[in-house]
Parts: C-alpha cells; sequence; structure tokens
C-alpha cells in the first residue's frame, strides 16, 4: 500500500519553457538557440546548465542568477506554467489520503513560488534548500524523512530516469517514471526507465494506479 507521494518538479509537473525562454532573454540569443543547445548537452549526458556555458564562456552562473533578480527579471512560475492535470492530480491523491510531497532540483525561490501556487500537497522542498542534488543517495534520503513513509510506502515521480527512476530504485522506493518533457522522451527506452515500477504518460494515470486497489 503506497502512502507517501514524492514528485519531482521540472518537467514533471512544471513546464520549463518559461525557465529556458528567459535564460535565452537574459543572454540576449534566440529562443530556440538555448532550447537546442540543453537538448544537446543533455543528450550528452551533461549538465544543462552547460548549454548557458556554450553562450557565454566562463560565465558564472549564480552571479548571473542573482544579477537577473536584481535586474527584477528572475526566476517566475504561476499557473500557467503548470501541466493541465497537476492541480487536479494531486487534489485527487491527497483525497484518497496519502501524503504528497513535492521535491526536485530546483532554487529556494522556485521553492517559494511552488509554496505560492498554493497546490494541494503536504510539503515542498528543494535541492537548493537541502544543499544536495539529485542524484545524490543523501536527496533521497531525507525526501523518505519529509514523506515519513518507509520506503516501499513512497513512489517518487519522475522524467529523468537517470536522476529519478534510478537513484529512487537505489534508496528502496518505489518508482514511476512520467514521459513528458524533453528528458522524459529522450531516455523513455533507457534501461533506467526500464527499472521504474510504473511507465505513464500523465497523471491521471498515477492516480488510477495509486489511489486505486493495494498494489
Amino acid at each position: 500500500m503506497i502512502e507517501t507521494v514524492v514528485f519531482d518538479i521540472g518537467s514533471t509537473l512544471v513546464r520549463e519553457d518559461r525557465y529556458w525562454g528567459a535564460w535565452a532573454d537574459w543572454l540576449g540569443v534566440p529562443r530556440h538557440t538555448l532550447s537546442a543547445l540543453v537538448g544537446a548537452v543533455v543528450a550528452r549526458g551533461r549538465d544543462d546548465g552547460d548549454a548557458i556555458r556554450l553562450v557565454r564562456p566562463g560565465v558564472d552562473i549564480e552571479a548571473e542568477r542573482r544579477a537577473r533578480e536584481a535586474a527584477g527579471r528572475g526566476e517566475w512560475l504561476d499557473e500557467t506554467d503548470l501541466y493541465p492535470d497537476v492541480r487536479s492530480a494531486l487534489g485527487a491523491l491527497r483525497e484518497s489520503g496519502l501524503r504528497i510531497v513535492l521535491a526536485g532540483n530546483q532554487s529556494l525561490r522556485a521553492g517559494e513560488l511552488l509554496r505560492g501556487l498554493e497546490l494541494p500537497v503536504d510539503a515542498v522542498a528543494t535541492s537548493s534548500q537541502w544543499g544536495v542534488v539529485k542524484p545524490d543517495p543523501e536527496f533521497f534520503r531525507r525526501v523518505l524523512e519529509l514523506g515519513g513513509a518507509a520506503p516501499r510506502r513512497t513512489v517518487y515521480v519522475g522524467d529523468y530516469p537517470a536522476l529519478d527512476i534510478r537513484p529512487a530504485k537505489a534508496a528502496g522506493l518505489r518508482a514511476a517514471h512520467i514521459r513528458r518533457g524533453p528528458w522524459g522522451c529522450l531516455w523513455a527506452d533507457t534501461a533506467d526507465a526500464a527499472m521504474a515500477d510504473w511507465r505513464i504518460d500523465s497523471l491521471d494515470q498515477l492516480v488510477e494506479i495509486v489511489a486505486g486497489p493495494p498494489v
């Protein structure tokens, strides 16, 4: 019986169009250029921040992030950034008695913005808040601590198999791979994705699986 469902954030709950579009505008390059570079570096197994470094070699990304905030062009999220099934699916899962947690590789600011959306969840945490990023095992230890359930009674939902599915399974959690967003589609046929207990295309499917009869 599942007691806690923990969700990755970027490309699982939140579309990243605005995030990368804002970076492209700040760097003064076409949005398509940066988007293509993000895809290229991730396809090679590199950090997506390397796309920014390709556009501006030697850049200090954290310094640029602070400069954007100071200029009033910092990170932002609103209802339009959520995938259409997010609010209803989270609500349905929570109404079924499950504890719902959001935890992903995001900034402190992203965490604040998510809390401001007042989603039907019990807790929100980010890697910047914890000082540890996926796929570090410590991240998933924190996930279990925040979720309050045993590993086998906790499911982690994410789009990026190498960062979400493999480390979640290594920590003893159950896992659901959602095939959406660029990484969810790009890595859908990998061995890491195949480790998932469930493979879904929408959060509505997750509701049917997790909030349905005992598994």
